[in-house]
């Protein structure tokens, strides 16, 4: 992160999000306004929003993430893809563990989108040359479906669904313990963490976060959760599952990994860290995606498969 301290004067009766683009011509309004929200800007050391009408006389100090490099071109590269679902519109694929989603700073090559390229003649470009196709996002170590899109119309219906919470997700997740409720719902806003730019927390201040679950089978080590996330903040399930002390299994960013193993009988630890081992990331899987296709309006359903590497923990002896 790169963190500035300017000054408001000259923005007497302006907008935070309006000032802070006229001042940052390297980023965009609905970049600053994401920083904003996400707490990355504060106005004499408080956080803010971005409508806040400034008088002049504010202190501003901001972090920025680092910038990526827009590349001209992009390498298409011949990596094999699960496709569930395409037509002349869009491609829904099952995105396996461990791929980026887009290039960026440090990751040039093996993402999603070099597949995509290479596979596909034409792709959106509403979210640039970084972006081709791409609509929504999941966690490197996170499987599943994922949705891209042929064209702008296309990507411009879906994204708007998306914003408007219209599509219905589900998540597969295995979490450490039982829980007490059988079923619920999460609401508690999330934002980034000032001490760790990577991760988010639970915090008043943060975004509108909410996230219903339903326990599908558990005992007193591990469950095996459904997820149905309504809002789409960063790590939401991860954060939200660690908030009721049932953190996702090996994620070790939100308290999941090998730590957990502590404290139990020897043969107990000793599977735990096997397993942990065997899976190698955190064990959580976009299921399920139902929308309405943007051209055609029909509902639309697609599932990806619980992936092999889960399934062996789901059928593992910790489940009486």
């Amino acid at each position: 992160m790169n963190k500035q301290t300017i000054s408001a004067s000259g923005g007497e009766n302006i907008r935070l999000d309006k000032f802070l683009t006229s001042q940052l011509s390297n980023l965009s309004r609905t970049q600053i306004q994401n920083m904003i929200r996400d707490g990355l800007v504060l106005v004499n050391d408080f956080p803010a929003k971005p409508g806040l009408k400034l008088d002049g006389t504010e202190i501003i100090h901001y972090s920025s993430p680092v910038l990526e490099q827009e590349l001209d071109w992009i390498e298409p590269e011949n990596i094999p893809l699960e496709i569930l679902y395409e037509d002349d519109d869009i491609i829904a694929v099952n995105k396996t563990a461990g791929m980026v989603v887009h290039p960026g700073v440090g990751n040039r090559s093996g993402t999603l989108v070099n597949a995509l390229v290479f596979h596909f003649d034409y792709l959106s470009d509403i979210n640039g040359s970084l972006r081709p196709g791409i609509v929504h996002r999941l966690d490197e170590d996170t499987s599943g479906v994922l949705l891209a899109a042929k064209n702008n119309q296309s990507h411009a219906g879906l994204a708007a669904q998306f914003e408007n919470r219209t599509v219905k997700k589900e998540y597969t997740g295995v979490t450490w313990g039982s829980w007490k409720e059988m079923e619920g719902e999460i609401d508690s806003p999330i934002r980034r963490k000032r001490t760790d730019p990577t991760s988010y927390e639970i915090n008043e201040s943060g975004r509108q976060a909410l996230t219903r679950f339903k326990v599908i089978n558990q005992d007193q080590y591990l469950s095996q959760v459904a997820f149905y996330p309504k809002t789409g903040r960063t790590h939401q399930i991860r954060v939200h599952s660690a908030s009721m002390n049932h953190p996702i299994f090996g994620d070790e960013k939100y308290g999941g990994g090998a730590n957990k193993t502590k404290g139990f009988i020897p043969e107990v630890t000793g599977a735990l860290i096997q397993a942990l081992k065997q899976i190698g990331r955190h064990a959580l899987h976009a299921k399920q995606i139902t929308f309405l296709h943007p051209v055609s309006k029909e509902d639309i359903t697609i599932e990806a498969p619980i992936p092999e590497d889960m399934s062996t923990i789901q059928m593992d002896a910790f489940y009486g």
